[in-house]
């Protein structure tokens, strides 16, 4: 199991979310995100706002998730 935080996936905050797989890991940071949105939290909207820049861009969002599974693949392994 491994762990990042909101901000290392492209969030607004420190939230630490855990896992086996990055897309676990993605998938539980999408979720915080929305529901932050929904909550209206500024920070959130912002960084949301920030990716949508690169996700029409095939390439960029190519190159952003690369670099964010090779962040995954280079932390060490938590024990249970």
């Amino acid at each position: 199991m491994k762990t990042m935080t909101c901000s290392q996936l492209g969030g607004a905050c420190n939230k630490k979310f855990h896992g086996y797989t990055f897309e676990e890991l993605a998938k539980s940071c999408r979720r915080h995100c929305m529901e932050m949105l929904q909550k209206g939290d500024e920070d959130h909207l912002y960084a949301i706002n920030e990716m949508s820049l690169i996700k029409d861009n095939p390439e960029e969002i190519k190159k952003w998730l690369e670099t964010k599974k090779n962040e995954f693949d280079g932390l060490p392994e938590e024990e249970k």
